[in-house]
């Protein structure tokens, strides 16, 4: 029974010692996201060298205030060839509880890496973008993007808005009749 044993813990040694190591994951911890008047900020991340392999999942949180917003938001890793620097895999916008909002999309890929999101009339809530990627290179690389609120008109406004714009068109018709 304990050769077997040894015999066991050795095959297990040898598979270990000649299986490639598995990627690290260097992300770093959730970082709040500063919005300028509540409405535009900023983020990003740099790794230093000997990071080649390794993965982050990078997240950025903020909060939306009392009214609903549209979310544009934009990152991108510039490096001189596609065997350097990151490579992004995925941009996207989740709720606090971890749902996904909005998924982003490439715009370009290799040496340079751009990714776009877009997500309509996000709720007042906490959230938070996260950016996936894996270091492609044992030099230092870096991302960075922005993110842009804008607010969502309520629909009293609208019809406010539209309320208004009829009483003006009243008045316009009248006008015209008495000149006529």
């Amino acid at each position: 029974m304990k050769r077997s044993t040894s015999l066991l813990a050795a095959c297990v040694l040898a598979v270990a010692a000649i299986s490639p190591a598995s990627a690290a994951d260097i992300s770093a911890p959730p970082q709040a996201l500063s919005l300028t008047s509540g409405s535009a900020g900023f983020f990003g991340d740099s790794f230093g060298i000997d990071n080649n392999g390794n993965t982050f999942a990078d997240r950025f949180t903020f909060t939306v205030g009392d009214y609903s917003f549209d979310v544009d938001a934009i990152v991108a890793s510039i490096s001189r060839t596609t065997t350097t620097g990151l490579d992004i895999s995925a941009f996207n916008l989740y709720s606090a509880a971890n749902d996904l909002v909005a998924s982003g999309f490439p715009l370009a890929s290799g040496a340079l890496d751009v990714w776009q999101l877009s997500g309509d009339a996000i709720a007042p809530g906490s959230y938070y973008l996260q950016v996936d990627g894996t270091v492609v290179s044992d030099g230092a690389a870096s991302y960075g993007g922005a993110v842009l609120l804008t607010p969502v008109p309520e629909p009293a406004m609208l019809g406010m808005l539209a309320g208004g714009l009829g009483l003006l068109g009243v008045a316009a018709r009248r006008r015209a009749r008495k000149l006529a």
